[in-house]
């Protein structure tokens, strides 16, 4: 059972429900919101941070974290930086993992290895990669317009979790580019051969994060998928954002990734809205001085001081969007090097000053459209199932 829930439908009830907002083949949810995996963000630190957060503001960690991407094939052969990457926090619960593959057997391997070394609860297939040097050996967004193949990857894995109660899922994009669409044949075909849900990046490869989602495309996709549950994705950046898409779409649950960056109290504030619960109060700067420096320990923890330090820098200027802060102080913060010299340069921010306007709406690389970069003869015959040559070699696990 799906139970999809706007603000408008709930009961008053709604915030003592024990009724899941969300199921996904075994998995109960009570909050239908899913952190989208993003490639040096989504480590253990960042989704142990976001469900803290989501804890202390809601009085649960409801939703669906996903682990950042990995390879399959890295996974199999156990390389190092892949291995670190499937840490789990020692409490997160369903622990959720992504696959980038495109090779069936290889996909039934790591997915039978998850099952059997009990790695993670529940197994995403990335079908969505927009980046070039991913969809240029037919990876990623390029993979579903090969249908047969498509199927071939999606099959491999639910045969190897069968018997289990880790569900399968996956995750595209509207297709390759305006004239090569594949969401709704690949979406039929995930759930012909067994996954548990779908979720749709509402843009094609070609358009990556620039413009606008289209969120038409989800609600396309929910009218032919009518199995198992749809998630949307693209553009949710508030609470309002998320409650549109669903009322608008008839989505069952959203896929968050940029909305999040700098802003790991989304999912509190996401889940309260979606379950009927009064929305947390933004944080002020004090709040999120102290929210850095828990990220940075988490990160430190991970990766060791130095290396988280490093890790961090990326997420400041997130986190500082529309706040005051002079310029010395932004520079000195994103070249920090300890986290004893990080707490010196907070304990300079006014803890006051409360959350601004200009924190709000989109964040996170946009870019420019562009042709897609694929194979040579990648679009002569859909029904190819051939694999595409050396397209897993990403033993980084990214």
């Amino acid at each position: 059972m799906v139970v999809v829930t706007t603000v408008e439908e709930l009961p008053d009830t709604a915030c003592t429900s024990t009724e899941p907002a969300l199921r996904i083949g075994s998995l109960s949810l009570r909050s239908p919101v899913v952190l989208a995996p993003m490639a040096g963000v989504t480590n253990v630190a960042f989704r142990t941070l976001c469900r803290e957060i989501e804890q202390d503001r809601t009085g649960s960690a409801a939703g669906l974290y996903v682990c950042e991407m990995v390879t399959a094939r890295a996974l199999v052969e156990r390389h190092p930086v892949t291995m670190h990457m499937t840490t789990f926090g020692p409490d997160e619960t369903p622990r959720s993992l992504q696959l980038y593959t495109v090779d069936p057997a290889t996909t039934y391997d790591a997915a039978k290895m998850i099952v059997d070394e009990n790695i993670a609860d529940h197994i995403d297939l990335n079908f969505g990669c927009p980046v070039p040097k991913v969809t240029r050996k037919g990876g990623g967004s390029a993979l579903p317009y090969k249908r047969a193949l498509f199927r071939q990857i999606v099959a491999g894995a639910v045969r190897a979790t069968e018997g289990t109660d880790i569900p399968v899922t996956v995750k595209m994009r509207v297709g390759i580019d305006a004239e090569h669409h594949t969401h709704l044949d690949a979406g039929r075909i995930a759930a012909e051969e067994g996954a548990a849900a779908v979720a749709l990046h509402a843009r094609t490869a070609a358009q990556r994060y620039s413009g606008t989602a289209d969120w038409s495309e989800i609600a396309r996709l929910k009218e032919h998928v009518t199995g198992v549950p749809v998630l949307g994705n693209g553009d949710i950046f508030s609470a309002d954002d998320a409650v549109r898409m669903m009322a608008e779409t008839g989505c069952d649950g959203v896929v968050v990734g940029r909305g999040c960056l700098g802003r790991p109290w989304l999912f509190a504030e996401l889940a309260a809205k979606l379950t009927g619960r009064p929305e947390p109060t933004p944080p002020n700067l004090g709040e999120v001085a102290a929210i850095m420096r828990r990220h940075a320990e988490l990160l430190a923890a991970h990766h060791g001081e130095e290396k988280g330090c490093r890790e961090l820098r990326k997420h400041v200027s997130w986190y500082m969007r529309g706040f005051p802060a002079g310029s010395d102080l932004r520079v000195a913060l994103a070249l920090v090097d300890t986290l004893d010299e990080l707490g010196e340069l907070l304990a300079q921010l006014d803890p006051t000053v409360p959350f601004p306007k200009d924190a709000e709406g989109p964040r996170g690389r946009q870019g420019s459209p562009g042709a897609v970069a694929l194979p040579e003869g990648w679009l002569d015959d859909p029904e190819d199932c051939a694999v595409p040559l050396a397209a897993d070699v990403m033993n980084s696990g990214g």
